[in-house]
């Protein structure tokens, strides 16, 4: 139980990685607050943990608007009494060429990826500066330093979130607050597993692409992103704040898959 009582705020934490990552701070004794769009998928997650025996409480939360980041936090810490720790999980990466991407695309992808941890964590950390501990975890990609194609501006999006993680980092150490990134490699969620079915792979396609791509030969899980997190938001991570945790398996996105 090594986030015992913690109060931790996961967003985008109805489905994929952000759902597991939420059941396993849950596991390990967190109070998780769940963040995310989809109100019948977060309770479902809610009860799925509480039924475990862990402590959840879903927040309808849009993180796209700027009001609703703050209100999350309010939130979260009228019923806890503090906040502990963020996860900035939530994201979306639409697949498109470079040339084709929209103003529409870029704005959707922007105000989701990049915004909403912005504004989440701004309003965090005025709590946690308060009782000078806390601790922000920004869910990062290798796409922003390969640029990977067709998702120029999910690249330019986790660009911003790895700067974004540097300069909390730095300026919020003396407040006792720290600042981390977890690169994910390729996770295959159900969406992503969806994606390259559409495509016309087969699972036995996606299975050789993983012995292809990844240098350990198998795909990334929502639980190994979720344990890098537990350290990151533990005490035995207290003189940690500026690392880049690569969960990647040595994969780099130098490639187009679907």
């Amino acid at each position: 139980m090594r986030l015992q009582d913690k109060v931790i705020v996961v967003t985008g934490a109805t489905s994929g990685i952000g759902k597991g990552i939420a059941r396993v701070l849950a596991g390990e004794g967190a109070c998780i607050v769940l963040a995310g769009r989809n109100s019948t998928a977060g309770l479902k997650v809610e009860e799925q943990i509480c039924r475990d025996g862990g402590n959840a409480f879903f927040v309808e939360t849009d993180i796209r608007c700027v009001d609703m980041c703050r209100s999350l936090i309010d939130e979260t810490v009228k019923k806890y009494g503090r906040i502990d720790g963020l996860v900035n999980n939530a994201g979306i990466f639409p697949y498109a060429e470079f040339e084709e991407v929209t103003e529409e695309m870029y704005d959707s992808v922007l105000e989701t990826n990049i915004k909403g941890a912005f504004f989440c964590t701004q309003q965090a950390v005025k709590y946690m500066k308060q009782r000078r501990c806390g601790s922000v975890v920004n869910i990062g990609s290798t796409h922003w330093q390969t640029g990977g194609l067709g998702l120029s501006v999910y690249s330019v999006s986790k660009g911003g979130l790895h700067t974004f993680t540097q300069h909390i980092s730095h300026h919020y150490a003396p407040d006792g607050i720290r600042c981390n990134w977890v690169t994910v490699g390729w996770v295959m969620s159900e969406g992503e597993k969806s994606r390259l079915l559409n495509t016309g792979m087969t699972e036995e396609d996606i299975a050789a692409q993983a012995k292809k791509e990844i240098p350990m030969g198998q795909f990334q899980t929502a639980e190994d992103i979720a344990n890098a997190c537990v350290y990151l938001l533990s005490d035995e991570a207290m003189q940690v704040t500026g690392t880049d945790i690569k969960v990647t398996g040595g994969f780099l996105s130098v490639s187009r898959i679907g």
